[in-house]
């Protein structure tokens, strides 16, 4: 099906851009992104769908002009973090529901999904910004973190949380797995800190309370969750990163 049908682009991540496709949208992923990537994630959200959760709903996967795509439906409204750019004074309302939203995905078990703690040792290992010996910390350091079964969606922030509070749709389940609810929460907080600093504290205040979580259990995947994140390639991020890794820059 020829790409010249597609509507205007609604968005653009690490891993697809996303466009107006007839009344719904097609998540079209990058030229050299292969067959599996557009079918994990549509494994992923058949899922989250079948377990009543907030998410698009795939209708197709498929070529368009070379490229792997999925066809699903819209969610309507603009995203979290565009009101809160906009309107910070709807701080508390997002947050409540953003608290909510995190806290019933992580009620899930995914015993078909990959493993957290197995990602976040792969892109620790792959990074070249951490010296070998830091890396081997920190993999020491992982392996003896609790290993869960909580559905992760791995990719929680406001910018993947469309329409109001109540009704938002959680968007982009590419980095979905199984592991540690307090692991998924901790990339929240090191997704949202770069832009919403505030924002992301108080949301992990507000996580613990309403979960029972001890906030030093989230915190404690930091080093972790930020040392993995250096792989992703983002460089006004490197930084404060490698701060939270408790590591210096590799020459």
């Amino acid at each position: 099906m020829p790409c010249t049908l597609l509507g205007r682009l609604l968005g653009t991540g690490k891993q697809a851009e996303v466009y107006e496709y007839g009344e719904g949208v097609l998540k079209l992923y990058r030229a050299d992104a292969p067959k599996s990537s557009a079918f994990r994630e549509a494994a992923t959200l058949a899922l989250v769908e079948g377990r009543g959760l907030p998410a698009p709903i795939v209708h197709e996967a498929r070529l368009y002009d070379g490229r792997w795509g999925l066809a699903m439906t819209k969610a309507a409204g603009p995203c979290f973090g565009e009101v809160l750019t906009r309107e910070p004074e709807l701080a508390p309302a997002r947050l409540e529901a953003m608290v909510r939203l995190q806290r019933r995905i992580h009620a899930l078990p995914a015993p078909a999904l990959p493993r957290l703690k197995a990602r976040l040792a792969r892109n620790i290992g792959r990074t070249s910004l951490l010296h070998d010996a830091r890396k081997q910390a920190l993999l020491a350091g992982l392996a003896a973190m609790p290993e869960g079964d909580r559905l992760c969606h791995g990719d929680f922030h406001p910018w993947n949380i469309l329409g109001p509070p109540g009704a938002a749709v959680v968007v982009d389940w590419f980095d979905a797995s199984r592991g540690p609810a307090p692991a998924d929460v901790c990339r929240s907080f090191i997704l949202m800190r770069p832009t919403l600093p505030a924002l992301a504290t108080a949301f992990v205040e507000a996580y613990a309370k309403a979960s029972g979580e001890a906030q030093a259990a989230i915190l404690a995947w930091l080093p972790f969750v930020a040392a993995a994140r250096l792989a992703e390639g983002v460089p006004a991020e490197e930084a404060d990163l490698l701060r939270l890794a408790g590591a210096t820059m590799a020459a």
